[in-house]
C-alpha cells in the first residue's frame, strides 16, 4: 500500500454545519488506501466551525472566496489542492456532495473499475436515497424529444417512456452512460484538467450533464459502476430554498439545450425553449 494518495476527494459546502460529519466519517472505510480530502466552502457563516470539523477528520478546508455554485466550488477545491498540498498528485478525483455517505470499499471499487477500463474517463457509483432506493444517477444525454417528454410528464407520470429512457432506471448493471450525477463520481485527474474542470457558467444543475458530454467528446466513456454504493442522505438539501433552485434548474436547462442546438437557423427553437422553460418554472414554483 502506497502512502501517496491516488485519490483526492473534493467537495463543496455552504452553511453545511455539522451535517458533513457522516460524510467525513465514511471516507476511512471507503478506501483501504489513504486519500486526500479538500473542502471548498462557498461563503458559509460558520467557516471556523466547519474548519474545526474538517480538520478533525484530516481534511483541508479552504474558502472559495464567495458563492461560486457547485461546479465553481469544485474547481476551487482542485486549485486549493494544487496550492495547499502541492506534493499530492492524485490519479483520480472523487467529486461529491457533502451530504453523501460513502459505502465501505466504494472508492476502491471505482478505482478498480478505472484501472481495468482505460477508455473510461469518469466512473459513477450506485447512489441510494435515504429509503435505500436506487437513484437514476447514470443517464442519457438529454435530447429535445426526451427532454420535453420528461419535463412534461415526469412529475405526475414517472413511468412515462421519455423519463424511463432518460433515467435508464432498469439498468443497474455496469454500463456506459451519457453523463453521471455530480452528487458523486470519480474522474481521472488528467482528464478533468484537460477539460478545464466544470463549466462555471452553470451555477447549479446541468454542470454534470455538460461535463459528461465533454467527457464523451474527448473520446472517453462515462461508466456506471453499481458495485460501488453510496447513499445521498439529503441532509444538506436545497428544499429550504426550493423556489430559487427550481428557477436555477430551468435556467441551466435552457443554457445546456440552447448550446446544444446553437446553429443560427435554430433560433426559433431557442426562443420557444426559453419561453417554454420560463413558463414551466413559473408553474412548478407557484404557491
Amino acid at each position: 500500500m502506497t502512502d501517496t494518495p491516488r485519490v483526492a476527494v473534493l467537495t463543496v459546502t455552504y452553511n453545511t454545519g455539522e451535517t458533513i460529519r457522516p460524510f467525513l466519517a465514511s471516507i476511512a472505510a471507503a478506501s483501504t488506501s489513504p486519500v486526500a480530502v479538500v473542502i471548498a466552502d462557498n461563503g458559509s457563516t460558520d467557516l471556523d466551525a466547519l474548519r474545526a470539523v474538517g480538520e478533525s477528520y484530516g481534511a483541508t478546508v479552504v474558502s472559495s472566496g464567495g458563492n461560486l455554485g457547485y461546479g465553481g466550488g469544485i474547481d476551487a477545491a482542485l486549485a486549493a489542492l494544487d496550492d495547499v498540498l502541492p506534493d499530492i498528485r492524485p490519479d483520480f478525483l472523487l467529486v461529491t456532495n457533502p451530504d453523501v455517505v460513502l459505502g465501505p470499499g466504494s472508492i476502491d471499487e471505482l478505482v478498480r473499475a478505472a484501472d481495468r477500463l482505460p477508455d473510461g474517463g469518469a466512473f459513477g457509483p450506485r447512489i441510494l436515497d435515504e429509503q435505500g432506493e436506487t437513484y437514476p444517477s447514470a443517464r442519457q444525454l438529454p435530447s429535445l424529444r426526451t427532454g420535453l417528454g420528461h419535463a412534461a410528464f415526469s412529475r405526475f407520470w414517472p413511468a412515462n417512456p421519455w423519463s424511463q429512457r432518460y433515467w435508464s432506471t432498469t439498468e443497474v448493471v455496469e454500463r456506459e452512460a451519457g453523463w453521471l450525477s455530480g452528487a458523486c463520481f470519480l474522474i481521472r485527474t488528467s482528464l478533468f484538467r484537460q477539460l478545464g474542470g466544470f463549466d462555471e457558467s452553470y451555477f447549479m444543475y446541468f454542470e454534470d450533464v455538460d461535463l459528461g458530454q465533454r467527457v464523451g467528446r474527448a473520446g472517453k466513456a462515462n461508466v456506471y459502476v453499481p458495485a460501488a454504493v453510496v447513499t445521498h442522505t439529503g441532509a444538506h438539501s436545497t428544499s429550504s430554498n426550493r423556489r430559487r433552485m427550481e428557477i436555477e434548474h430551468h435556467r441551466s436547462a435552457y443554457r445546456y439545450l440552447s448550446r446544444k442546438y446553437r446553429a443560427w437557423w435554430l433560433w426559433p427553437l431557442r426562443v420557444a425553449l426559453r419561453a417554454g422553460l420560463s413558463l414551466r418554472a413559473r408553474w412548478v414554483t407557484r404557491k
